[in-house]
């Protein structure tokens, strides 16, 4: 009996590439122009990879384009083709691609185009300038303010210890805390020079933290001016959980596991 029940069950597969229209208006700029805008483009989520744009070929500035002899092979997608982009005096090479026969799983990108997010100038959500990747639809994150007790530990010292957090809960990610900078032993900190960015907070600053001489590079961020939908933790410190120990009401935390794509820290199957 319990044979046939195995033999009747459906067929299952777990999905490697995710693709999905947006109703955002996205726009790629290079060289002073813009090489691609649309309110029609595709957004691909592929395991282990950050997701990315594609554009209706009708979108895209081919006068920019300059095809080359490139290509490259992807198991879930199949063979692409490359563009270098010229535009405003300046030359990008091989920063476009497409898939002119692609596999079936991956039909669906046929007659669409995409770009290296790394080799062209800008990217634009509506008007709102985007930096690293595209905001994920399925990722959310919640700033908390909180009254949980954080004790931030370094070599054996507490370098911060607050009882106003805001925390932030992200889909996939660590949960990080937020502390306001005078919760902080400011004698610890060193100034630093790094600046990143992430496309759902802006632009961060860096400090980096001393303890009896061993300089730990690098370990606080801030976002001085956050976007609109992180002005929670404007100018707010967080330490990056995974080289501090953090104690939450007195328990070490135990840090989760960041994961890179959507498709990674959901289980999503199809028959």
């Amino acid at each position: 009996m319990s044979d046939q029940v195995l033999e009747n069950k459906p067929a299952i597969r777990t999905v490697r590439v995710l693709i999905q229209p947006t109703p955002r208006k996205i726009r790629v700029r290079f060289g002073g122009e813009t090489v691609a805008e649309s309110v029609k483009a595709l957004i691909v989520h592929e395991r282990g990879h950050l997701p990315v744009y594609y554009f209706p070929r009708e979108d895209v500035r081919f006068d920019l384009l300059e095809p080359t002899d490139h290509s490259t092979h992807c198991p879930l997608k199949g063979d692409a083709a490359y563009w270098t982009i010229q535009a405003g005096g300046r030359v990008s090479e091989n920063a476009v691609w497409s898939y002119p026969e692609a596999i079936p799983e991956s039909k669906g990108l046929e007659g669409y185009i995409a770009f290296y997010w790394d080799r062209v100038d800008q990217w634009f959500e509506e008007e709102e300038e985007v930096f690293v990747h595209p905001r994920d639809p399925y990722k959310r994150i919640d700033f908390l303010p909180s009254t949980r007790h954080i004790r931030v530990e370094l070599d054996g010292v507490t370098v911060a210890e607050s009882r106003s957090p805001v925390i932030s809960f992200e889909t996939g990610q660590p949960v990080r805390y937020y502390l306001p900078e005078s919760d902080v032993v400011s004698e610890y900190l060193l100034p630093s020079d790094t600046a990143t960015r992430c496309p759902y907070k802006g632009i961060a600053a860096y400090h980096s933290v001393q303890i009896e001489g061993t300089e730990h590079k690098d370990l606080i961020w801030r976002y001085n001016e956050p976007i609109a939908a992180a002005k929670a933790i404007e100018g707010r410190l967080s330490f990056y959980n995974e080289r501090v120990q953090i104690y939450v009401d007195g328990e070490l935390e135990a840090v989760a596991k960041a994961e890179r794509s959507v498709l990674d820290s959901i289980r999503l199957h199809i028959a």
